[in-house]
């Protein structure tokens, strides 16, 4: 399929897991991909896989200046927008008792502020017909514990899916959100976890999952391209759930 021909979307966070995944299959449709994370050594490396109809551009979601800052190189340019996967995000988990206001406000600056004035200011460069797919989470659903800040960001985000569908639709412009369940990317690596502790998670995790596996990024990548794709195009508001049954059975 080329859905994404002579198309151009933007991946947040587009240098490693599902989100370089989700860039490379826009590529392999057709799409001009323009990808941001923080790490330049990640980006270039990323570009490199997606292939040559690429843009990385450096940029920090936790940076309120950032979202402006994009949205300026990309009109410099004279880019406009068919598809957004706001992917970018931070995941720190600790007991409720343990959590101190860094943790809330770092969390919080990254998928929810920034996340909110990057759309914000990605709007006027999007064109009609536009969609706009946020990056959620089960963590919203299942009360897991550790997980308070986290699972409210991502809970945030199913807000603006309804909220800001509302608003952009006399543009055209639909929002949704896809909520992963486990999934295997460099995520995990960054919890501050050992391997030993990372190994026991996961193998806890697994066996609360019904398929008793975790999904992979090319899986999430997929469900992402059809909701940003006019195949979903009645589809406004909404969340969908891949999370291998884990928060439905």
């Amino acid at each position: 399929m080329n859905r994404f021909t002579n198309k151009t979307v933007l991946v947040t966070g587009g240098n490693s897991g599902i989100g370089l995944a989700t860039a490379i299959q826009y590529a392999q449709e057709g799409a001009r991909v323009v990808i941001t994370g923080r790490d330049q050594a990640t980006l270039d490396q990323a570009k490199t896989l997606i292939g040559a109809n690429t843009i990385a551009l450096q940029n920090d979601q936790g940076d309120i200046k950032a979202a402006a800052q994009l949205a300026g190189t990309l009109a410099e340019q004279g880019i406009k927008l068919d598809a957004i996967f706001l992917n970018a995000g931070i995941a720190k988990f600790a007991p409720m008792l343990d959590i101190d206001e860094a943790l809330w406000d770092q969390t919080f600056n990254v998928n929810v502020k920034g996340a909110f004035f990057t759309i914000q200011a990605l709007t006027p460069l999007l064109n009609r017909g536009a969609a706009i797919v946020l990056n959620g989470s089960i963590n919203a659903h299942i009360g897991m514990p550790s997980s308070a800040v986290y699972a409210a960001s991502k809970a945030a985000l199913i807000s603006f899916a309804k909220t800001l569908s509302a608003e952009l639709l006399p543009l055209g412009v639909r929002v949704n959100v896809v909520s992963p369940g486990p999934v295997s990317t460099p995520l995990y690596g960054r919890l501050g976890m050992d391997a030993a502790q990372l190994e026991q998670m996961a193998t806890a995790i697994q066996e609360q999952i019904p398929l008793k596996r975790f999904g992979t990024p090319d899986e999430l990548a997929k469900t992402v391209l059809f909701m940003s794709s006019a195949d979903s195009a009645f589809i406004v508001g909404t969340e969908l759930i891949a999370d291998g049954g884990m928060s439905q059975l």
